[in-house]
């Protein structure tokens, strides 16, 4: 797991899991849980019971899935769902998404990763990267099959620092609700106090927060250019 991705989700679960303190248990599925290199489960709370899950067998796992897009637990199940740098390696992502949904109970939430850049890396495969809007076209596809799914918020996550020069990520965070009557037991979010983003969206808000139309990839070309123009000028 590279270092945004393990960020990112220490800071979705210091800021939601106060929403759940009013539960004598708290069930989190991790899908893709395989321990690469770190495992949400070392941010997840101590607190809550954590259930990885996988479609192949590996350290951190604790549920093998013998089909991808189908979760082997009843409707209404988890409090929460996380998936970290998975989405990207699902052929039908879309479909991963409706069954995630199906086992949230209803006061459940759905934390997504998933890079918005960065190299081909095959797991076995490397379908998908994902752009600011990406949470809004999740929200309309479950809205589309008759669930009252709401984008709590979503946003662009800068670089964190790495040893390795192809290891400079951005992700693609989102949050989302499964049913949006619950809204209100959920007054915190990830953007009160980050301020390493750019397109963020947040329920309520109209305006897109940081916006930019370039990446942080691109605008480091464009310095690189910038250098490049001005040393030529004076030579």
């Amino acid at each position: 797991m590279h270092p945004s991705a393990m960020l990112n989700g220490k800071q979705f679960f210091d800021t939601y899991r106060s929403a759940f303190a009013d539960l004598p248990e708290v069930l989190v599925l991790d899908i893709g849980a395989q321990n690469v290199n770190g495992s949400l489960k070392e941010v997840c709370p101590s607190t809550f019971r954590y259930v990885g899950v996988d479609f192949v067998t590996g350290p951190g796992v604790d549920v093998v899935l013998t089909d991808p897009y189908v979760l082997p637990f009843p409707d209404g199940t988890a409090d929460i769902v996380v998936s970290s740098s998975c989405f990207e390696h699902s052929e039908l992502f879309w479909v991963s998404f409706l069954e995630i949904m199906r086992v949230l109970k209803p006061r459940g939430v759905f934390y997504l990763n998933a890079p918005s850049n960065g190299m081909i890396h095959r797991y076995p495969l490397d379908c998908w990267r994902f752009f600011p809007d990406s949470g809004l076209a999740l929200t309309t596809w479950a809205r589309r099959h008759g669930m009252p799914v709401l984008l709590l918020e979503s946003y662009i996550s800068r670089q964190q620092p790495s040893q390795q020069i192809f290891d400079q990520w951005n992700d693609f965070v989102a949050v989302f609700l499964r049913d949006e009557a619950h809204v209100t037991a959920f007054p915190h979010r990830i953007l009160d106090t980050k301020t390493d983003f750019e397109n963020g969206r947040r329920a309520g808000t109209e305006n897109i927060l940081n916006p930019s139309a370039l990446n942080e990839d691109q605008k480091k070309l464009a310095l690189i250019d910038q250098v490049i123009a001005n040393h030529v000028r004076v030579s």
